[in-house]
Parts: C-alpha cells; sequence; structure tokens
C-alpha cells in the first residue's frame, strides 16, 4: 500500500525549527519528562524545584521546572498527551539544549497479569502510530538505545523494585483499542500500550540524544473489559518520578 507515512525523508531538517520554549535560564542537559501532571505541579514542595518557564499555551502552556539532584541541574516537564504534542515538547526541550532525557508515565496493561504500579522498562516499541515515521525509516518495531535500558534497569536494581523489560505498543487511537488488536498485539509480545514511546525512541535516535523510559503498568485492557483500576492516582507515580530523575543522572 502506497500512504504517505512510508515516505521518510532521512536528511535535512523542515521549514519550520524546533525552537527553545520561552525560558528564565538555559535548561539543563538532563531532562525528565513526566506524564504525572499532580507530581510536576508539587515539585516545588517535594523536590524544591523552581520554575524556569513555560511551553506556549498553544501546546498546553505546561511549565518547565529545575531542581537539583546529587549536584545535577534537572529540569522536569509534562510533554502532554500523545505522539504528536509529547514530540513537540521533546524537540524544542532539544533545541534548548538537552541531550540527556528519561520519560515516565502509565500504560494499559496488555498482559494479563500485570499488577497495577508494576514497572515496565520499555527495549522497543510497536510503531502503531504516525509521528515515528516522519523521524525513521517504516519498520515494524522501534527500538530503544540498549545501553539507556541497561541504566534505567540498573536503577530499579539499585533499589529492589521489581520490574519487567519488554516491547510497548504505541497507538494514536486508544479508542481503537479492540478486542482483536490487543490480543494481536499481546500474541506479538507486547506488555503494555501508550501513546508516545515510538516516537520518543524515533526522535531520539535522530537527533541523537540519549534517552530512556518508564512505564506502569496503569488500566488493565487485557481482559474482555476495559478495568480502570484507578490508575491515574496510583501510588507508584511519585516514586517513578523520583527514580527517572536519578537515572537521568546517570545517562
Amino acid at each position: 500500500m502506497d500512504i504517505p507515512l512510508t515516505e521518510f525523508e532521512p536528511s535535512g531538517d523542515g521549514l519550520v525549527p524546533p525552537t527553545p520554549p520561552p525560558l528564565s535560564e538555559q535548561l539543563p542537559e538532563r531532562v525528565v519528562m513526566c506524564f504525572f501532571p499532580e507530581i510536576v505541579d508539587g515539585l516545588g514542595e517535594t523536590h524544591g524545584a523552581r520554575r524556569i518557564g513555560a511551553y506556549s499555551r498553544e501546546l498546553g502552556g505546561h511549565a518547565v521546572y529545575r531542581l537539583v539532584h546529587d549536584g545535577v541541574p534537572v529540569a522536569v516537564f509534562h510533554p502532554g498527551v500523545g505522539a504528536p504534542l509529547a514530540v513537540q515538547h521533546f524537540e524544542k526541550a532539544i533545541a534548548a539544549g538537552g541531550r540527556y532525557f528519561v520519560a515516565c508515565g502509565g500504560a494499559g496493561a496488555v498482559r494479563p497479569g500485570l499488577a497495577l504500579g508494576h514497572v515496565v522498562v520499555p527495549d522497543a516499541a510497536v510503531r502503531d502510530e504516525g509521528t515515528s515515521y516522519h523521524y525513521a525509516a517504516p519498520s515494524r518495531l522501534m527500538s530503544a538505545d540498549p545501553s539507556a535500558v541497561e541504566t534505567a534497569v540498573a536503577t530499579l536494581a539499585a533499589h529492589d523494585i521489581p520490574h519487567v523489560t519488554g516491547t510497548t505498543w504505541t497507538t494514536d487511537a486508544p479508542f481503537r483499542e479492540t478486542p482483536e488488536r490487543v490480543r494481536a498485539r499481546r500474541e506479538e509480545g507486547c506488555l503494555t500500550v501508550e501513546m508516545e514511546t515510538a516516537a520518543f525512541l524515533a526522535v531520539a535516535r535522530f537527533r541523537d540524544v540519549r534517552f530512556a523510559q518508564y512505564l506502569y503498568a496503569g488500566d488493565d485492557v487485557s481482559g474482555q473489559a476495559w478495568d480502570h483500576r484507578a490508575w491515574t492516582t496510583a501510588t507508584v507515580r511519585p516514586e517513578l518520578l523520583g527514580l527517572a530523575v536519578e537515572t537521568v543522572t546517570r545517562l
């Protein structure tokens, strides 16, 4: 099938270059993209962070915070949900000087028995979205940087945190996760489903920056009916942000 997504252009920049968000100071090289709005909003109180700017209102107006972990400055912001929006935040952070990135967020459980809050380190993503195809040649999977995955896993091991490493399914259409598609992705080996990982991995490779990701098993789509599991209030969320901050200082 001849569709535009297969027409990857590997060279050159787009007509509209990514530009940094307006900041009061230089963005740290080490950046965490955190999908937990309540955790990001509380960084001043929990981590002594200070706000150094924000993305444009057109992109959601997400604040950018700066904190220090073991003497290393780290930026933290919410990148927005879905690959097109999250990649715009990612690209602008790279343009601002970010070079080492860790994302942390929730994902739907595709594999049965993946308990709420269980940590997943993606080492590959099924590319069932569109954004990644503008940054990498067409393929079924987008692979993660093995050394970045190793660093993420080492941080978890140092804290004795149970986890699993494997493939995630990145989709643009959460309301089209039909039982048949979920079954097919599970048979393919996917542990989780989310909306950004494949694109993040493609951008990181295209822009030559380091990237790792933590997911936690949130809602459950592995059965005959959707189980929300109150995943947006899972107690693992603040802990995962702390692990992401620690990991990004080690990349």
